[in-house]
């Protein structure tokens, strides 16, 4: 270019374009903005956001766009459509459960742990835990979470179908205490209290002729909250698992 250092002589039309030729960066842009800032993480934590705010009704692609501040064609092409979006929520709460996960050296154990940690992904979004805690991602961490669960399985002494139904079982168990445990803290302040409050009065003072056994403990019933609901499920499940396999080893023991 010969404008950029231009004489004094220089007319008025050289010095624009020599203004222009030296400041490129600060001409206006055109066009669609770009959206390569655009993740698939990004647009799950946006997606979670809305659910937990304004409820999975709320969730649309355009929606996510207006947030993300991009079209939501730009959207589209991380997630093909909103079930495949799903499933990808459904995975990010197995990967936030199994988040440093290490199997245990006891079994028992191991189911313990992870049970536990998925109700605490599930209870930290409970928004997105109603919608799609009951999908079957098949995605990674999926996988991941099967492995763990049926190899604690096969180390209690199950195989073969038994192994997989006691899986099935289990995660369903784990994931039905969460969802129901999750969709009671979506209901609103004065649902939620009056629902506590009835094993305190209405449970409390029914009459014992009518109902003589709930009579007998109904004084204990408002002690028991939800975090004792889902360690005495997991519990009794595990117990079950592990009386079966003794049976099973008897009868391995004792068969001609």
């Amino acid at each position: 270019m010969t404008g950029g250092t231009g004489t004094r002589g220089a007319t008025s039309h050289d010095a624009a374009a020599g203004d222009q030729d030296r400041q490129p960066d600060q001409a206006p842009r055109r066009g669609r903005p770009k959206t390569s800032f655009l993740s698939p993480g990004l647009i799950l934590d946006t997606a979670m956001a809305v659910i937990e705010s304004d409820g999975p009704d709320a969730l649309t692609f355009r929606r996510l766009g207006a947030d993300l501040g991009a079209n939501h064609t730009a959207v589209l092409r991380h997630f093909g459509g909103k079930d495949e979006l799903l499933l990808a929520l459904a995975a990010r709460l197995m990967e936030e459960a199994l988040d440093d996960f290490a199997a245990a050296a006891d079994w028992r154990e191991t189911l313990r742990s992870l049970a536990r940690r998925t109700r605490a992904a599930c209870l930290a979004h409970p928004g997105v835990t109603v919608v799609v805690a009951s999908r079957t991602s098949r995605r990674a961490a999926e996988f991941q979470g099967a492995d763990i669960v049926i190899g604690a399985l096969l180390e209690a002494g199950f195989e073969g179908r038994e192994a997989a139904s006691y899986y099935r079982t289990l995660v369903d168990t784990a994931l039905a205490l969460s969802i129901f445990e999750a969709s009671v803290t979506m209901l609103d302040e004065q649902a939620r209290e009056g629902d506590h409050l009835a094993w305190q009065r209405e449970f409390l003072t029914a009459s014992p002729q009518k109902y003589p056994h709930l009579a007998q403990v109904a004084q204990h019933l408002a002690d028991i909250d939800a975090e004792d609901q889902f360690e005495n499920a997991i519990g009794l499940f595990i117990d079950a698992v592990e009386l079966r396999a003794e049976r099973a080893r008897v009868r391995d023991r004792y068969r001609p």
